[in-house]
């Protein structure tokens, strides 16, 4: 069976692996989705539109900030992941699009095409399954896949951002989080060299402070001594919230397959998922159909005569 990006009926470009597609989900919520959201976020008509207004409201008394406020979509996907209370959905956001302008090199041009070598080289994979509850889950091989050579830690950081921006993107992913899979196989010193901790400070402070999305756990597996060394850089940037939903599961693939669910991991992470492996190329053709998307959103930003509220 040879493996393509194909595009449906109804234009959405899709991976058949298997008995399952990998694809966008960028649809509304369905019924199932729209309960869940009414359950664990407070998701109803009145609390969405009182939200809405006051989040408008806050973003127009913000200098600088210019963003799509005509777009309920865009205003959601951050109201979404902090169960529509504008007060805290606006203080991530303002975090959200500072750090962009703090750190340009890290935080413009963040687009699938910009990364897109990251992505050939199969350090990030999507998984075309979700949790039982909803979590799109992301598997990152920063050993066997990263070569440090050919592709820097800040091409790394931008396509952490990209990730984050798909989960954003998608309602189903606003509603049900993400899992995040991060296979220490293959980590060397060559590795560890490449995280400062200038750098290490930065990806946990975009992370925990900035990133609008619900992240319901970072799963580390196959972990060694240089998993250990370069942890040690990282760990005192880590907060107890995060620190909550770190989970080491070593070699034992039962214990990740009873925290994330054996019929949505493949069998190489010890599950019973019949999904194909892909190559990563495909993901990086799948994700190159939203480049304008991207592009879009990248003009989205503070302008630079902002004042001193962002911080």
């Amino acid at each position: 069976m040879v493996l393509c990006v194909a595009v449906g009926e109804d234009n959405v470009p899709f991976i058949q692996l298997g008995d399952h597609q990998l694809r966008l989900d960028l649809e509304d919520l369905d019924e199932t989705y729209k309960e869940r959201a009414k359950n664990e976020l407070r998701e109803t008509p009145e609390v969405v539109e009182n939200a809405l207004r006051q989040f408008r409201e806050l973003i127009i008394g913000e200098p600088g900030l210019h963003l799509p406020l005509d777009d309920d979509k865009f205003l959601t996907k951050f109201l979404r992941p902090f169960k529509f209370y504008p007060e805290i959905a606006f203080k991530v956001l303002k975090k959200f699009y500072n750090f962009k302008l703090k750190h340009p090199k890290y935080g413009l041009n963040v687009t699938p095409n910009n990364v897109r070598h990251v992505f050939d080289t199969e350090v990030f994979v999507f998984l075309p399954t979700r949790t039982p509850s909803g979590s799109r889950i992301v598997i990152i091989n920063p050993g066997t896949k990263w070569n440090p050579k050919l592709v820097s830690v800040q091409d790394i950081f931008k396509a952490i951002m990209v990730a984050i921006e798909i989960a954003m993107m998608e309602p189903k992913t606003q509603v049900g989080g993400v899992q995040v899979i991060l296979n220490m196989e293959g980590f060397t010193l060559s590795h560890v060299c490449q995280f400062s901790p200038m750098v290490a400070k930065l990806i946990v402070d975009w992370v925990q402070e900035c990133a609008p999305i619900r992240l319901k756990g970072l799963h580390i597996i196959n972990q060694s001594i240089f998993f250990n060394m370069v942890y040690t850089i990282f760990k005192p940037f880590i907060g107890e919230r995060l620190k909550r939903k770190i989970y080491f599961h070593g070699s034992n693939e039962n214990s990740l397959c009873d925290q994330i669910c054996a019929e949505a991991l493949p069998e190489s992470l010890g599950g019973t998922g019949t999904m194909l492996d892909y190559p990563g190329k495909l993901l990086s053709d799948m994700l190159f159909y939203y480049q304008d998307i991207f592009e879009e959103i990248n003009t989205y930003c503070y302008l630079k005569e902002k004042t001193s509220t962002a911080e």
